[in-house]
């Protein structure tokens, strides 16, 4: 028989209530700091008020430092939002997003930035661009690539004449619910989503859903919005969109791969310094021709440069004239990637460093 006596739950809470004050602070300190941070800056007129790699730096060593129970992911949220409200009193950013509300771009947003910034949604992803250029947003949030689909093209075309750097990423992961006012799916006609939803559900929409019809929409916010103002509609969004609309949802996680994922980049004006454990993205511009490939890639073998990922895209400005968009672990200033572009130089006709970024912690 075991004698020994439960906690006493007061001494515990007061413990708790102990922790709190002391965590809350330790808050106010880093705040005041982060104050002293901005007088500092202030003073030098071409400073920069927001640091992507000293960010990553940070949340890196949070990740280093967990012991537990807490899983890294739960303390990496927490410690971005505290930065998050931290650097709002210096100087809240503005950040465009492909919108509208409810989207998978907004929630990127957030997990990078954290909820005190403005975040601005934008009707396509030439806007979130054309605002990051303009200066009224400082940085932009826009898809580049799904797990089950591959790049989203028209952000890689951007690319093509913009001047913005990549400053960062964020992997999310997508999982998709399907939503209505109605409560069957057997009552449903219609189903709305954006054209990347659609693809990454189809199997489901095959075995579950074969003869109600498919819509495609400018995003799943509109989507959903689609299904709120309409009897015998349903959409294809995620889980929080839901309530925002006032939907129920009928079936929950129906994208065909489990892992699904959507790689968002954040664009921006700033050349970013080496965070220590870096990306880099480049466009490669070159002429169809024998060997072509060999070229690019022979160097990054013979200097050791690893790379992640490769697209082709038209370069737009001839017939049978490409670009390639490749990924490679390391910063621009890291000695084999330099070498590594001295020689593709050689045989290409333009290569232009998109940016050198962290990668997504």
């Amino acid at each position: 028989m075991n004698d020994q006596q439960p906690p006493d739950l007061n001494k515990l809470r007061q413990q708790i209530d102990q922790i709190d004050t002391q965590i809350q602070a330790l808050i106010a300190d880093r705040a005041d700091i982060a104050n002293q941070v901005a007088a500092s800056k202030r003073v030098d007129k071409g400073a920069v008020y927001y640091r992507p790699e000293r960010e990553s730096q940070v949340l890196r060593a949070v990740k280093a430092r967990n012991q537990g129970p807490l899983s890294d992911e739960v303390l990496v949220r927490l410690f971005r939002e505290i930065m998050s409200a931290c650097l709002a009193q210096q100087k809240p950013l503005n950040i465009a997003f492909l919108g509208p509300e409810g989207t998978f771009s907004e929630m990127a947003t957030y997990r990078y930035f954290g909820h005190s910034v403005l975040a601005m949604p934008e009707a396509s992803i030439d806007q979130v661009f054309t605002e990051v250029e303009a200066g009224v947003a400082d940085f932009g949030v826009v898809p580049v690539e799904n797990s089950t689909e591959g790049a989203v093209n028209n952000t890689l075309d951007m690319f093509l004449s913009s001047p913005l750097k990549i400053c960062g990423e964020i992997d999310l992961p997508i999982h998709h619910y399907l939503m209505s006012k109605q409560q069957r799916l057997d009552e449903i006609k219609v189903i709305f989503s954006h054209r990347q939803s659609l693809a990454q559900c189809r199997g489901w929409l095959r075995n579950n859903a074969p003869d109600i019809e498919t819509v495609a929409v400018s995003s799943n916010a509109e989507a959903a919005r689609r299904a709120a103002y309409s009897e015998h509609a349903a959409a294809i969004a995620g889980q929080s969109t839901a309530a925002m609309y006032g939907l129920h949802i009928l079936h929950s996680k129906i994208e065909d791969q489990s892992d699904n994922a959507t790689r968002f980049l954040i664009i921006g004006q700033q050349v970013l310094a080496a965070s220590g454990d870096d990306k880099t993205s480049l466009m490669i511009a070159a002429k169809d021709e024998p060997g072509l490939l060999y070229h690019i890639l022979r160097p990054m073998n013979e200097h050791g440069v690893t790379m992640t990922r490769i697209e082709s895209r038209p370069s737009k400005q001839g017939r049978w004239d490409y670009v390639f968009f490749i990924d490679v672990v390391g910063h621009i200033d890291d000695q084999p990637i330099a070498n590594t572009m001295q020689e593709i130089q050689r045989f290409t006709q333009h290569v232009k460093v998109l940016g050198s970024y962290p990668k997504s912690v």
